[in-house]
């Protein structure tokens, strides 16, 4: 998919950090964009940064924890545009608290957010895609799908989800012409970290320091743009050091362990 100008795109997560950048990146591309998150105030600011014509991009408010609004979301983009090129499941909440104490609540929070709203959304979309005999599904999982880390449990195991389901989804959807493509970010700029949610599911409210020490949101976006670009199946978009965690965990999960155990110390 060497060019993307007029693909219609639908992107979760909009209105700030990855998929903000994502949403002026793409704009330069040409494309037409659907704009998803909670907050519509935010979302339409992300448009008017975008400089894109009214005609060329559709809010849209969405709650990942609220499935049952999917169809009738995709119906209003269909009615807009037409069609649905790709969709980017961008949206999602992170964790910052130890296993030990995060209630049995948050950890279902952060699995029907991240996991179950994201591939309720994706097969709400997919009759669509089956028809076309074309789509692409880029996921933004994390570095933490790979391998898991210190408190995060969470948000690490519902990331670990989203790669089984989809490399699954990806080999069963071949034929059809459907591809998918998982993101794998580690530290980006972004808040993610301050909205993070707590044992309790309070928000964590500060920012981390690897997490303000990360790649930009901007060179995430072109990353992942180039990625889809060149019809990559998977990438992880990190500095060397959560690159090399990849690489240790798959090759030497001994020397691994060893690395992550010492996270868990505060």
């Amino acid at each position: 998919m060497s060019n993307l100008q007029n693909k219609v795109i639908w992107l979760t997560g909009a209105s700030s950090g990855i998929g903000e950048a994502l949403a002026c990146a793409l704009a330069k591309e040409n494309v037409k964009l659907i704009l998803s998150a909670r907050r519509e105030d935010e979302l339409q600011r992300v448009a008017d940064k975008t400089k894109l014509p009214a005609s060329e991009y559709l809010v849209l408010p969405l709650d990942l924890s609220s499935p049952d609004t999917f169809e009738a979301k995709k119906n209003e983009a269909l009615k807009k545009f037409g069609r649905i090129d790709i969709l980017i499941n961008n949206g999602g909440v992170s964790q910052r608290s130890l296993a030990k104490d995060t209630t049995v609540e948050v950890d279902r929070k952060i699995m029907e957010v991240n996991y179950f709203g994201t591939i309720a959304l994706t097969k709400t979309l997919l009759p669509d895609f089956i028809r076309q005999k074309d789509g692409l599904l880029v996921v933004v999982t994390s570095a933490v799908g790979k391998f898991g880390s210190p408190w995060r449990s969470g948000y690490s195991a519902s990331k670990h989800a989203l790669h089984g389901f989809f490399d699954s989804l990806r080999a069963e959807l071949y034929g059809d012409g459907i591809k998918v493509l998982l993101v794998c970010p580690g530290f980006i700029q972004t808040n993610v970290s301050v909205n993070a949610l707590t044992g309790t599911g309070a928000k964590l409210g500060s920012m981390d320091i690897a997490t303000a020490n990360g790649l930009t949101a901007y060179e995430c976006a072109r990353q992942i743009i180039s990625a889809i670009k060149s019809g990559r199946e998977e990438i992880v978009v990190a500095k060397f050091k959560e690159r090399f965690a990849v690489f240790a965990k798959r090759f030497f999960p001994g020397v691994f362990s060893s690395m992550i155990r010492r996270m868990a110390v505060r």
